[in-house]
C-alpha cells in the first residue's frame, strides 16, 4: 500500500472554538475543506491535515459511538519543536489559547524535552524536542 496522502479525522463538540484555538496557536486553516460539519487545518512542513467534524456528523457518518476524549486517548499527536525555548513558548501559546496544559515542560533523558496538552475537546498533544534531530 503507497497512499498518495495521511491526514485525521477527530470529532468535536463546538467548531467555533475549535477553530479559534487552532488559529490562536497559528495553524494553517485549510480554507478548502471547510463547512458548517466540519473545520480543517495543515499542521507542519508536510501539511499534515487534521479535519475537526461536529460530533453528530463524525459518528453519523463513520456509524460508530465517538470517544469522549476527556476521558480516554484515541491519539497524541505529536509535535516537533525545534528547541526547549520554542517548545517552552508553546507551553505558554496553548495555555493562552485555552488548551490543558497536562505535563509542564521537562526532560525525557538525555536530549528530550517536551511537554503534553489537550485542545478544549480533550485531543492530546505531545510537543517534543530532540537534541540533534
Amino acid at each position: 500500500m503507497k497512499p498518495k496522502m495521511i491526514w485525521a479525522n477527530l470529532a468535536v463538540s463546538n467548531l467555533g472554538r475549535t477553530k479559534e484555538f487552532y488559529t490562536k496557536l497559528g495553524f494553517e486553516s485549510n480554507g478548502t475543506h471547510g463547512s458548517d460539519e466540519l473545520v480543517s487545518f495543515s499542521i507542519g512542513q508536510d501539511s499534515f491535515a487534521i479535519n475537526f467534524f461536529r460530533g453528530d456528523v463524525f459518528s453519523t457518518n463513520l456509524n460508530a459511538n465517538v470517544a469522549e476524549a476527556h476521558t480516554v486517548t484515541e491519539v497524541v499527536f505529536t509535535l516537533s519543536a525545534e528547541s526547549r525555548e520554542q517548545a517552552d513558548d508553546w507551553e505558554k501559546e496553548v495555555e493562552k489559547a485555552g488548551g490543558q496544559i497536562i505535563s509542564r515542560p521537562e526532560e525525557f533523558g538525555e536530549g528530550y524535552y517536551g511537554f503534553l496538552f489537550a485542545d478544549p475537546d480533550g485531543h492530546r498533544f505531545n510537543v517534543f524536542y530532540m537534541k540533534g534531530f
